[in-house]
């Protein structure tokens, strides 16, 4: 695992986001003291000062008055955003304009809100709504040739991180075509449409920043691409419909609806059940659910718990659900470390007291259509938690499929959900074959295999592996490991789906 990948795996995107965006105020601090950029350092620094303190105030507000858990990091992100495209303070008039943009950002997030969903990106929709109520736009000043390098790095990291390369290349190739069509139509210079864009507008910025926020953007690969082909249709600076130019705001606004109306249109707040514990550190939470999950079993969730001091992870995870939607409560398998995150620390002392709350229900690694696809479901640790969800689901809907599952952990006692997966075993001719990585801790009773999933393992227990569809799931080296031995095996890239379970530290 490359350095980066390491880092990345060590950071919400959250607070990757957050750092991404302070390294970019810093750089335009400094080269608006070179006079690079139009405006004084010290202006800077006070809108940015100003906003935070705005949006801080207006999240703890609405916050209390929805009895809402408050989330200070996505207020100090908002205002990071609208300090990065709105022209700095120069006058009384942009004081009001500030405020109303912070303001608008945080408690469009409440208002704006369909069961307890929010459908509009905060700040494009806080911009859209000053542009109509007091005549003040946003500038977009952060889309300029100077700054475009740093937007272009810290952007690449946060799509790597996030994994929504799709959704980037389908918006910049909508907005690049769509304004090259424009130009050819016009007579313009093509290249110089196509430089300006990329190095002077807010097409950077506004791809890697706010398109890809996970609250507003669709559920699926095929809707997500939909979703960046819309908005960077409507995007194009040429564009005008009804007499009214597009900008960046409206753009995404709109594009939001669409992503409004093709997702999931919920949020949970849970309370703990139970917390059953396999071995020491592994413990499935079970949560009250007032009424059935709609859900593919596979899928993640969003899931936010505040708490006093979260450090540089934050307070939100993505946990896959490992219950299936045919049951009455929702599991989800955690694993701890001695060394774990405020986040983990706070989850395990969680109780029935304290609300988790649930957003964001996506992902695509699913079981095929075709019940007679064949399939190997590798899992490792704690990344058997969407494999439950997928096997308790064919057990309570009694569907036998052509699958094998490999199963491998350090030590016997880290066996999670056993009982499900020897149930489908007996009942639907489910194989799981269980393996022990560390082999001074087996035990003389066991009857499973000893050592790492490999080639040999896999083509023992799989007379006809060349012919099924893997999948793989938990922790980043482990999943890297077993696609690069599937490869060596001849299996075809587009035959193995990999699901990195982001639930670790």
């Amino acid at each position: 695992m490359s350095f980066i990948d390491r880092f990345l795996d060590s950071i919400t995107m959250y607070r990757l986001m957050l750092y991404y965006l302070i390294g970019l105020l810093i750089a335009s601090v400094v080269l608006s003291a070179l006079h690079v950029l139009p405006f004084s350092p010290f202006s800077l620094i006070v809108s940015v000062g100003f906003l935070t303190v705005v949006c801080l105030a207006t999240n703890e507000f609405f916050s209390a008055a929805f009895h809402a858990p408050t989330n200070n990091e996505s207020a100090y992100i908002s205002a990071l955003i609208l300090a990065l495209i709105i022209t700095p303070i120069a006058s009384f008039q942009d004081v009001w304009l500030l405020f109303w943009a912070g303001v608008l950002a945080m408690s469009t997030k409440y208002i704006l809100a369909i069961h307890k969903k929010h459908v509009f990106n905060p700040v494009a929709i806080a911009v859209v709504l000053t542009a109509i109520g007091i005549n003040g736009a946003a500038s977009w000043w952060v889309g300029t040739t100077s700054l475009a390098p740093f937007v272009l790095v810290g952007g690449i990291l946060i799509v790597r991180k996030i994994k929504r390369a799709d959704l980037l290349y389908s918006f910049i190739i909508a907005s690049l075509a769509t304004s090259v069509l424009f130009a050819i139509l016009s007579g313009g210079d093509v290249f110089k449409t196509v430089t300006n864009i990329v190095l002077n507008s807010s097409l950077l910025f506004l791809s890697f920043v706010m398109l890809t926020e996970p609250l507003t953007t669709p559920p699926t690969k095929k809707k997500q691409i939909l979703y960046g082909v819309l908005v960077g249709f409507l995007s194009a600076p040429q564009l005008r419909i009804a007499g009214v130019y597009g900008t960046p705001e409206i753009a995404l606004s709109i594009g939001n609806i669409f992503s409004y109306i093709v997702s999931p249109k919920y949020k949970l707040l849970l309370r703990l059940k139970e917390k059953i514990p396999y071995g020491t550190d592994i413990f499935d939470y079970q949560f009250f659910l007032g009424k059935k999950l709609s859900f593919v079993p596979g899928q993640y969730m969003e899931w936010t718990l505040p708490h006093k001091n979260p450090d540089a992870r934050g307070n939100r995870r993505y946990f896959t659900i490992a219950s299936s939607p045919t049951e009455d409560t929702l599991h989800l398998g955690i694993k701890f470390y001695p060394q774990g995150s405020s986040f983990k620390k706070t989850l395990f002392s969680l109780d029935a007291n304290t609300p988790l709350v649930g957003a964001q229900l996506s992902g695509e690694f699913t079981l095929p259509k075709n019940p007679q696809e064949k399939c190997v479901l590798i899992a490792g640790g704690i990344g058997i938690t969407p494999f439950r969800s997928m096997i308790k689901y064919l057990i309570d809907t009694n569907q036998p499929r052509p699958i094998t599952v490999f199963y491998a952990n350090k030590m016997a006692s880290e066996i999670a959900y056993r009982e499900i997966f020897d149930e489908a075993q007996k009942d639907l001719g489910i194989k799981t074959v269980y393996t022990l990585t560390d082999k001074n801790t087996v035990p003389k009773e066991w009857k499973g295999k000893v050592g790492r999933i490999d080639a040999h393992m896999i083509q023992e227990e799989v007379p006809d592996y060349n012919e099924r569809t893997y999948y793989l799931s938990g922790p980043h080296a482990m999943v890297t490991a077993n696609a690069t031995t599937l490869q060596e095996m001849g299996i075809l890239t587009n035959k193995i789906k990999t699901d990195y379970f982001p639930g670790f530290a």
